[in-house]
């Protein structure tokens, strides 16, 4: 039994499905003659090719279905199934509800029919992510798997080229990686809003420098305001480059990885490429230039009005922030916040929020970034919730603040005789 319309199998005969990246056969329980490849028979259970009590028949919804995926043969099985078998062991995670049996190239797929259907549909794309040369891992398994679950083709996003140097090839990780990378392609002002982690700066500066060996533009360069993260660092030895140097020290290591080592002293002392504080572009006009304003949630309105203000004939922009680590001094208002009010729905300008989602560092990092989301939720709603009794108290409040400034008015009012009056022994 083929399910039609999932994952683009072609019916070859009866009972039998030729899939685009690999074979695929596909038999329900009915015929409890063998157990399929890779299983034996249970000693007081069940054969594995008989329907499972309570399951349902093998005709009805709710019977388990096994399905054969043959692995094609341009692709190492090591490099599908992971050393160790680590990918198919992810895969396996993601599915528990679902065995998976490998032997030689043959995998084995046993479990619910729609879900056998999820599991077929995501080695598929599995495999086409293999071919176009991605390393398949534990994490690129799970991000295929949410992938899936967003109704997205993992093959199409994580296969996407953004950059290749060193050997490295820099891809989007993430639906709203992606997005990202296609707005800073189409747009002329790209905003990249989302928290620590997801790839703001880096894929920006992959594009910059992909535009730049592309001959789209013919300088970089980088900026961003020179605003301590809730730190006093005191004076600072050495040059205005030396001083400057710890806060455009994240755009450097960026820089380090997309370029050769002797390539980036050469382009910067050529002025190339351009790093700088947010200071210096005032009065300035840029053409022909990629500019990206990084931690962007440190510019005040004025700063951020200045800097967009800058861009030129030929040139793009991308400004990269994180609204929930803003670090100005004053409580003063952050101008990424402010633009997104001004200039939403402006024709050539795009706004990218990316969440948690999309953090491509350790795991970790994704659930702490969800743990600070629900806690500033729940405490901006205690904050505007009134305790039981706020409204009493504050009534009886401002009725004794009102007395207290009769009183005081009254004693105001009384003149020296009347005074001495009162207080005469």
């Amino acid at each position: 039994m083929t399910a039609p319309g999932v994952g683009g199998y072609r019916t070859s005969g009866a009972g039998r499905s030729q899939y685009d990246r690999g074979t695929m056969t596909d038999d329900s329980f009915a015929a409890p003659a063998e157990p399929p490849p890779g299983r034996a028979p249970t000693g007081d259970g069940p054969m594995s090719g008989e329907p499972v009590p309570g399951v349902g028949s093998a005709s009805g919804p709710g019977a388990d279905v096994v399905r054969t995926l043959v692995l094609p043969e341009d692709i190492s099985p090591v490099t599908l199934l992971g050393a160790r078998d680590e990918v198919l062991r992810a895969v396996e995670g993601g599915f528990p509800d679902v065995d998976l049996h490998v032997r030689g190239t043959t995998v084995t797929i046993t479990g619910e029919q729609s879900r056998v259907d999820v599991v077929v549909l995501l080695l598929s794309e599995l495999i086409d992510v293999a071919r176009a040369g991605a390393p398949l891992t534990p994490d690129a398994v799970e991000r295929a798997i949410g992938l899936l679950d967003a109704s997205a083709r993992p093959a199409e996003v994580m296969t996407d080229r953004v950059l290749t140097a060193h050997g490295r090839t820099v891809r989007p990780k993430s639906l709203g990686q992606k997005a990202y990378t296609d707005a800073i392609e189409t747009a002329t002002v790209t905003f990249g809003i989302g928290p620590a982690g997801t790839g703001k700066t880096y894929l920006a500066m992959a594009k910059a420098v992909d535009a730049l060996a592309r001959k789209q533009v013919s300088r970089i360069i980088l900026t961003r305001p020179a605003v301590e993260a809730g730190e006093n660092l005191g004076f600072l030895p050495g040059s205005l480059t030396d001083k400057i140097d710890p806060y455009l020290r994240p755009l450097y290591d960026a820089l380090h990885d997309m370029l050769e080592p002797e390539a980036l002293p050469r382009l910067m002392a050529a002025g190339t490429i351009e790093v700088a504080p947010l200071a210096y572009m005032r009065g300035r006009t840029l053409n022909d230039a990629f500019v990206i304003l990084d931690e962007a949630q440190n510019t005040s309105p004025e700063q951020m009005k200045m800097f967009l203000t800058r861009l030129g004939f030929g040139s793009k922009m991308v400004v990269t922030g994180d609204v929930s680590q803003i670090d100005l001094p004053g409580q003063r208002p952050s101008g990424l916040l402010v633009v997104r009010r001004i200039l939403d729905g402006v024709d050539g300008i795009a706004f990218c929020e990316l969440g948690s989602a999309d953090v491509v560092r350790h795991r970790l990092v994704g659930r702490i970034v969800e743990a600070y989301s629900r806690y500033e939720a729940q405490t901006a709603a205690e904050r505007a919730a009134p305790a039981p009794g706020h409204d009493h108290d504050r009534a009886r409040d401002n009725r004794d603040n009102h007395n207290n400034h009769d009183n005081r008015r009254n004693r105001r009012g009384r003149t020296p005789s009347e005074f001495r009056e009162r207080n005469r022994p």
